[in-house]
Order: structure tokens, then sequence, then C-alpha cells
């Protein structure tokens, strides 16, 4: 593999960047954490216009570029920690309706997100806190010739401005063969959305509620009781994804701290001249560039279909979730005092980097997947 970008995609960071410098400093980004829903329509039309909402999304359906530009993008909304949901719309729900839709539901739903017309978002986390086969409960009964949803989704980002979202079910009894997956399109009578307390609020999860919700027999994607694979391989894609926001955030950290060890002064020098200082910079330049290098393979290796993509994912999760936290941290220690007050960016970072930890599973979590791949 080349892991350098094609000139086109360079530019592409380079106008993203200064796009979201523009359009999503930290001054707004406080301001849309005070809001009910962390949204703005406004930066969000802004997005669409941008075409960054049809990245990765096939030409027949509305879409352009690859998978790799939207990585790209994606890198550089975790600098400016971008609010809203566009790494539920793009980065979940998207993939799921690649891997899992039929024809019907990704000529109707990928052509409204490339439009710009819909946002949407992938329900799966429960209160047992798995992201396996069996920690899904949430049962789907067949009703007549549609089905009835009962069980309750937590954590399920930016649900309360989705217009549709992929629900993972269980159909049979625990295990792989199962797992259905439906398009839960709207509000239907009986599913109730309300926002969770969470250390993030730059980003809003939502408790999701089942109450005999009725579905259309149209609203399964793919076969019922086969929704497992499509699942995993979507939650892949949203790996590599996740992995390239945080990677973003994490550099952004990184070059925040070298710049204030340079102008910072204690006894008349730098502060960076100080070991206790500048090996800690160097330690977190070592771990932020081998989260980026393992992010870039993940991420190569999903979008070409590569047999390592499983093991690719996890191995840039497991780092990349310690990497970022370990950076956030070090980042307020290197600015003293001042990072731990509410007036510096520095905690906005370190909260982002703890919610994306245990986002699609932690560094734990997918160390297991990694070991099992090595038969272990």
């Amino acid at each position: 593999m080349d892991f350098a970008f094609s000139e086109e995609q360079e530019q592409l960071r380079k106008e993203a960047r200064a796009f979201l410098v523009k359009e999503s400093p930290t001054s707004r980004v406080r301001q849309l954490m005070d809001t009910e829903d962390a949204f703005d329509e406004g930066l969000w039309k802004k997005l669409v216009e941008n075409g960054w909402t049809a990245l990765g999304i096939p030409e027949e359906h509305g879409g352009f570029g690859s998978f790799l530009d939207l990585v790209v993008v994606l890198e550089e909304a975790g600098r400016r920690l971008l609010p809203g949901p566009f790494f539920s719309t793009v980065g979940l729900a998207v993939p799921a309706l690649l891997e899992a839709g039929t024809a019907a539901q990704k000529k109707t739903w990928l052509g409204a997100v490339a439009a710009g017309e819909a946002r949407g978002t992938l329900a799966v986390t429960e209160p047992s806190g798995r992201w396996d086969a069996d920690g899904l409960g949430l049962r789907a009964q067949r009703s007549g010739e549609g089905w009835k949803l009962d069980g309750v989704k937590l954590f399920v980002p930016d649900a309360g401005v989705a217009e549709f979202m992929v629900v993972a079910a269980r159909t049979r009894d625990a295990g792989e063969d199962g797992v259905t997956l439906f398009l839960v399109e709207g509000r239907p009578a009986g599913l109730s959305v309300a926002p969770m307390k969470t250390l993030d609020r730059t980003r809003r999860w939502y408790e999701v509620k089942f109450d005999g919700v009725t579905l259309p027999g149209d609203s399964v994607m793919g076969k019922v009781d086969g929704g497992w694979q499509p699942l995993k391989r979507t939650l892949e894609w949203a790996t590599a994804a996740l992995c390239a926001e945080m990677v973003g955030g994490a550099s952004h950290v990184l070059e925040t701290s070298v710049e204030y060890a340079k102008s910072r002064h204690q006894f008349g020098k730098p502060i960076g001249i100080y070991q206790a200082v500048s090996h800690k910079l160097s330690d977190m330049l070592l771990e932020v560039e081998s989260a980026r290098s393992a992010t870039y393979y993940a991420a190569w290796a999903v979008d070409a279909d590569a047999p390592d993509r499983s093991l690719a994912a996890s191995m840039a999760k497991a780092y990349v979730s310690d990497a970022y936290r370990r950076a956030a941290g070090n980042g307020i220690q290197v600015h003293g005092g001042i990072g731990f007050t509410w007036e510096h960016d520095m905690h906005l970072y370190f909260k982002r980097a703890k919610a994306s930890e245990v986002t699609l599973g932690d560094a734990t979590y997918h160390r297991e997947l990694v070991a099992q791949a090595l038969d272990l």
C-alpha cells in the first residue's frame, strides 16, 4: 500500500481544515454544547454544500469520492471537535446501508444523505454495554406482515436529529445467527428518544426505547436472522472512521501543547527545554504518529476489503483509544493549571477522547478481538 494520499486528497484536507477553522471554532463548539441537540442547521447546510455528506456514497446514489476521501475530512473534523450528526450519518448509517440495505432502501436513503436531505444513525449498544452479538437483547417479533420491536438502545449518537436509524435487533435466541437489522424511519408510535447525560457535550447521545413499535415488512435490511455479518462489517467501517476523527483530535492536542511549551516561560526559559516537558511531548508525538499509521492502514484495508480488514480495524481502535486519551491527559499536564480550567479548550479534547475511547468498543475489547485473530 502507498501510505501517501493523492494530490487531490491533500487539497481536500487543506480546504477542509480552512473551512472548519472558520466554521467550527471552539467558541462555536461551546455555544452548541449548551443547546438541546448540539446541532446547527446552518452549519449542516454548509457541510452539504461542500459535498461532504456525499463522500464515499456510490455515484449511482448521488455520491462521489471514496471512503479514504471521507477519512481525510473526518480527521480534520476531529481536530475541530465538529459537533452535530456528521459522523453518525456518514460514519455509521451510511456504511450500514451499504452493507445491508435493500436496493430500495439504498436508493431512497443514500440519495437523501448525499443530497443533505436526511441524517441517520446506528442503534446497537444496550444496557449490557457489549458490542458482540450476545449483547443484543432488543426483541423483534413478527406481527402480521410486519414486525414489532420491544427493548431499549443506549448511547445512540444524534438520534434526536436523525430522520432514520438502523437498529440491530434479536429475532432468534442468543447467537450471531439470530440478529436482524431494521431501518426505522421517523418516529413511529411507541418509539421514544431521550437525551443522556454524558461526559462529552460536543456530541449528543440518546436513549431510544421501543415499546411495541410496529414496522412494515420492508423495513428489514438484508435477510432475517442474517444481520450480524453485515453489522460486523459496518462496525469495521465505523471503527476506521472514528479512529480518523480521534487522530485528528490527538494531533491538535499535540500541536497546541508544543506551541505552548515554546511560548510559556518559567525562570526566564521556555518550559519546553525541560526534560519533564520535552520528553512528554516526544512520547506524545510517537504515539500520535503511530496512531495515524494504524488508522490509515485500517481505512485502506476496509476500503479495499482486504483479508485483514477486521484485524486492522481492531488494531487501530485498540491503539488509538489509548493514544488519544494519553495525549489529551498529557496535554493538560503540559499546560499546567490553566489546562484544568473551564476557560481552556484542552478539557474539551480530553472529554471527547474519553467518549471516543469507549465508542464502538474500548481498547480492551479490541485487544481481545486481536487475540482471537491470533488464535489465542
